[in-house]
């Protein structure tokens, strides 16, 4: 179990170098995926509430609830 212990100062390190070794986006990618994934959500959104209308206009008419 010692063994699997490390220095915190070493460990620290290995984070540092590991974290380098990331590409992470620019600006220009970071803004275009946000906008994408807010474009999407409203997609997604307005489906549901179409689904949902249809599904409950269907339900009430075979029901026949007003």
């Amino acid at each position: 179990m010692a063994s699997m212990l490390k220095n915190p100062v070493e460990f620290l390190r290995e984070v540092r170098a590991e974290g380098s070794k990331v590409t992470w986006p620019t600006r220009r990618e970071t803004m275009i995926t946000t906008g994408m994934v807010f474009i999407f959500v409203v997609i997604a959104a307005l489906f549901f509430l179409v689904s949902d209308e249809v599904i409950a206009f269907v339900v009430q008419t075979l029901l026949g609830v007003s």
